[in-house]
């Protein structure tokens, strides 16, 4: 995050100069500007690299950098209003997930995000797993459809029963799992039945998708069957999305009695469960074993995801499903992306099989734990008027507001008061039975920091 904003303060320097300069001029060396601004060499080269894809520069090997020519203005703006008519009303709302993915600006404490920090996730080990994968003679040839062998061997040892490697597909991340599940299982139009709340990801995909997510609420103990059962009649739905492991974002695990009775009902409404199993190797207790260890009849499609315990951009996951719908979902894959990329298969099963991976496990188990807990100590002290949960896993807690509080108003305020949290109605798919706040102990950078964070919000709350 540092040297990004140096980066970026150094080019808005040299941009407002290199504007005032004539086209061709030539720029100061880059000796000159390491000198001028007290900046590194690379930080140097980083800047010129973004004016240069601006358009603003040109770098001459040997030469150094200059003005480029000035591009004619055009005598009137483009018309696109045409499009307006082609695309029609079916747009796409990134908003929510943008949110999350949106870096906290310097200075602000980081209590929102679907990452793990920096620090806590497994940099050096990953710099050689992909050095490794890299250096193999095959290594950027057409993996094989469906993906490595022994990475799909790994992912069903890893999720047990009965799954076999044969009923294992890699694919390219977790969301693009959900989307190619949702794509292949509902036509355009379908209803889909969700928690509620849910995560906010697959409520982008299904909607983007023209799919009509129907809440079922979801309490301390998970999801309720109840109001399963009475959605699936009510509704029609053929598919239900759940995240039964350290549920996004309220934390909750779904107990053994509720799901027998979840696959009882999904049964009875001859229906699909979709389990987004994306946290489990982020538990801090252990959690139970995924629904499709229990699922004999190809019921469940689980999608299961490494990302949040590795690093946002190994975007590798696997999608498990048995019977027909298996060839459904593979065929949607092909299709539409071909196949994930062969060195990030081959660099995450480089990490998965060496000694680096348990302990980068538990050294992560250990890490949440410690930062978990001084989150809640942190409302206890600062804001013991709110509920808040203590989840047994995942990066987030679910904070209860009081009556009457605006959540996303009091997020925006928060952010202007140099805290980022989320706002918990965006996770709702209807309306939202009361405010809320997702507050995340695994993105900042340390116990201090959350502490910090805490004490900012508390203090924006009060006012």
């Amino acid at each position: 995050m540092k040297d990004d904003s140096s980066v970026a303060a150094l080019a808005g320097r040299l941009r407002a100069e290199v504007r005032r300069m004539s086209p061709g001029e030539r720029l100061p060396s880059s000796r000159a500007l390491v000198e001028r601004h007290r900046v590194s060499p690379v930080t140097v080269s980083r800047a010129l690299g973004l004016l240069a894809a601006e358009g603003l520069v040109v770098t001459r090997p040997g030469s150094g950098a200059f003005a480029a020519p000035r591009a004619e203005a055009a005598a009137e703006p483009a018309d696109f209003g045409w499009q307006a008519v082609t695309l029609g009303d079916r747009s796409v709302d990134p908003s929510g997930v943008s949110w999350l993915l949106t870096p906290a600006p310097d200075g602000v404490v980081a209590l929102s995000g679907g990452y793990l920090h920096p620090t806590l996730q497994p940099v050096r080990a990953l710099a050689t797993a992909a050095a490794r994968a890299a250096r193999r003679p095959d290594a950027w040839e057409m993996p094989r459809l469906g993906g490595a062998p022994e990475l799909r061997a790994w992912f069903a040892r890893t999720v047990g029963g009965a799954v076999a490697p044969a009923d294992v597909l890699i694919t390219s991340g977790g969301q693009q799992s959900l989307t190619t599940v949702l794509r292949a299982l509902l036509p355009p139009g379908a209803p889909i039945l969700v928690e509620s709340p849910t995560y906010l990801g697959v409520l982008a995909v299904a909607r983007a998708s023209g799919l009509h997510p129907v809440p079922v609420p979801v309490d301390a103990g998970g999801v309720r069957p109840d109001l399963l059962a009475e959605a699936f009649a009510i509704s029609g739905a053929r598919v239900f999305y759940t995240q039964p492991a350290f549920h996004n974002p309220t934390g909750t695990v779904l107990g053994a009695e509720r799901r027998e009775r979840v696959l009882d009902v999904a049964r009875a409404a001859g229906a699909f469960v979709v389990e987004d199993d994306f946290a489990r190797h982020l538990g801090i207790d252990a959690p139970p074993p995924p629904l499709i260890a229990q699922d004999a009849d190809g019921r469940v499609v689980h999608v299961a995801s490494l990302t949040k315990a590795t690093a946002p951009s190994l975007r590798v996951a696997a999608v498990v499903a048995r019977g027909p719908v298996a060839e459904r979902i593979r065929a949607t894959q092909l299709v539409e992306e071909f196949f994930p990329a062969r060195p990030l298969q081959e660099t995450l099963l480089e990490l998965v099989s060496s000694p680096v991976w348990p302990r980068h496990l538990r050294a992560v188990r250990t890490a949440l734990r410690s930062r978990r807990d001084a989150l809640l100590t942190a409302f206890a002290r600062d804001l013991p008027e709110l509920r808040v949960n203590r989840p047994a896993g995942g990066l987030h807690l679910w904070a209860r507001l009081p009556d009457g509080v605006d959540d996303t108003a009091l997020a925006e305020a928060a952010l202007r008061a140099g805290v980022l949290v989320s706002a918990g109605r965006p996770f709702f798919p209807a309306e939202a039975p009361a405010p809320h706040l997702r507050i995340s102990y695994g993105t900042a950078a340390s116990e201090a920091e959350l502490a910090e964070g805490v004490r900012r919000l508390a203090a924006v709350l009060r006012s």
